[in-house]
């Protein structure tokens, strides 16, 4: 796999859309996203900040992928939902 083919990213996992929608708010009025991912989050990688790491394309579920793919370093996608529910990524 070529560097390019791979990003970095870090989420937050909540059950509904409204919650999600309000993280986003809480994180674009200046509130840290690892904060927010170790308070909220429903995944495991909560407990590093959400942190996912690197991974390539046909590794995640192909909203999730799309999504963190189409984002900026920097950025912080709206909710996004996918089996799981709905996440916040973040790509760095």
């Amino acid at each position: 796999m070529t560097k390019d083919s791979t990003i970095r990213a870090k989420h937050i996992l909540v059950k509904s859309e409204a919650l999600a929608k309000d993280i986003q708010k809480k994180i674009a009025d200046g509130a840290n996203f690892e904060d927010m991912a170790k308070d909220f989050s429903e995944c495991p990688s909560k407990a590093n900040g959400g942190d996912l790491g690197e991974f390539g394309k046909g590794q995640m579920v192909p909203s999730f992928e799309k999504a963190a793919f189409g984002l900026e370093p920097g950025q912080t996608s709206g909710p996004v939902s996918t089996q799981f529910g709905f996440h916040l990524i973040h790509r760095y």
